[in-house]
């Protein structure tokens, strides 16, 4: 069934399947200012599924991908599921994962807004976790033709927690999620948002491609909307299901296995940089670009001295 969806929906033909995937190989040599850490069969196939099997596309999206990890390598120095922060992030759901996957065969991620501990791990720790969560699941091919769908629960999460989101944290999120990794998303899913989210989307539209755009719903405290998008027989009862309220545990179990109740290195000190140094060490840096066809990013990279980097988006002043 998932073969015929990806020939179907995605265009993948098994008998040209080795062809494609050395076509998108063979303009590795266009982008020497790359460091291309793995062009091996199964990786490169990923990024065609997600572009669907168009090589310029997929070259486009492997390009960034490790484009966006050169530029970014304070993010990636210790990417792993027992890195203080990381760890802290998984704990408290960021990302969770349903037991169930949609009628399309889609994961559902869940995020809990109001969970994140700010004295313990950074918005930056949390899009580690994330983007080391879709790593370890696009490695089911399943999933990899099927996709994802995000629900972002946003009760009680305050003003002073959205004040701290930045423009330049937006786009690392944006850029890292939408335009550098090869997962395909069905959908993205607000509840419960206050109007301070509302406003906060407005402010990153932009950024944002048509399609995702298309993809993103504001469901506010209208569940049966929810509903009728992604059946409740498979949602816990924080969005309305008939399963029992969501563990956030489950996810980092899996990750974390044996090491879930190891404490010893978490604590309020194991990553105290702040978390505006963080966002300045990771705004993205200048690099000598080649001349290839191939745009190297689609968002507008951010002068370092723009005060805007740290300034909050909403202010409590």
């Amino acid at each position: 069934e998932t073969l015929e969806k990806a020939r179907l929906e995605l265009n993948e033909n098994p008998d040209t399947l080795h062809q494609d995937i050395q076509e998108v190989r063979d303009m590795v040599i266009t982008r020497p200012d790359i460091g291309f850490l793995r062009t091996d069969d199964a990786f490169i196939l990923r990024f065609l599924r997600a572009r669907k099997f168009q090589h310029f596309e997929a070259f486009r999206l492997l390009a960034q991908y490790f484009e966006y990890r050169q530029q970014n390598l304070d993010m990636f120095k210790s990417f792993k599921a027992t890195d203080p922060g990381i760890k802290q992030a998984l704990k408290d759901g960021f990302p969770g994962g349903l037991a169930n996957l949609d009628h399309y065969g889609r994961k559902i991620l869940v995020l809990f807004a109001a969970n994140w501990d700010q004295s313990r791990y950074t918005l930056v720790d949390i899009l580690r976790a994330i983007l080391l969560s879709l790593e370890a699941m696009i490695e089911d091919p399943e999933l990899q033709v099927n996709g994802f769908v995000l629900i972002i629960d946003w009760s009680n999460f305050t003003f002073k927690q959205a004040s701290k989101l930045t423009p330049s944290m937006l786009r690392l999120a944006i850029e890292g999620l939408q335009d550098s990794f090869p997962a395909r998303f069905g959908g993205i899913h607000f509840v419960n948002q206050p109007w301070y989210i509302h406003a906060l989307y407005t402010v990153i539209r932009p950024f944002l491609k048509e399609k995702t755009r298309k993809r993103i719903f504001l469901h506010g405290n209208n569940l049966n909307s929810l509903h009728q998008l992604i059946h409740p027989e498979i949602l816990p009862s924080e969005f309305g299901g008939m399963l029992p309220p969501y563990d956030m545990g489950t996810w980092a179990r899996t990750l974390l296995d044996h090491e879930y109740d190891d404490d010893s290195e978490c604590n309020a000190d194991s990553y105290n940089t702040p978390a505006k140094d963080i966002e300045k060490d990771l705004s993205p840096k200048s690099m000598k670009r080649s001349q290839s066809v191939v745009d190297p990013g689609v968002l507008k990279r951010m002068d370092k001295n723009e005060e805007e980097n740290m300034q909050p988006l909403l202010s409590l002043d």
